[in-house]
């Protein structure tokens, strides 16, 4: 993590390095990073772009329910879902399936 990086620079790298096909909570990141709240994270995944070369795979971070809350910031309802189903992350009513199963916690993870 690059020490001269901006809160939202760190959230996107934190975010990045999550793998294909899993997820984690907001809280989870915001813990790796000592910074901020489960809140402020969504504030920054609320504001990554898109359209650039290397994206934020935002649709990988969820609540520490499991559950779709990010769903109304995407270009469209239904994208945070389809993308993690793309992954084959199953999800039913708006909730991560097997959602312990598939938690990625960066502490744990990147030390």
């Amino acid at each position: 993590m690059s020490k001269n990086s901006n809160y939202f620079e760190q959230v996107f790298e934190v975010t990045r390095l999550i793998p294909h096909g899993r997820i984690t909570y907001y809280g989870a990141i915001a813990d790796y990073l000592s910074l901020g709240s489960a809140r402020m994270v969504g504030w920054a995944l609320n504001k990554c772009n898109w359209n650039t070369d290397d994206p934020v795979p935002a649709h990988r971070v969820v609540n520490r329910k499991g559950e779709l809350s990010g769903r109304g910031h995407f270009p469209h309802p239904t994208m945070m879902q389809e993308l993690l189903e793309n992954e084959g992350v199953k999800v039913v009513d708006d909730k991560v399936q097997e959602f312990k199963k598939l938690l990625w916690i960066p502490a744990e993870e990147l030390g």
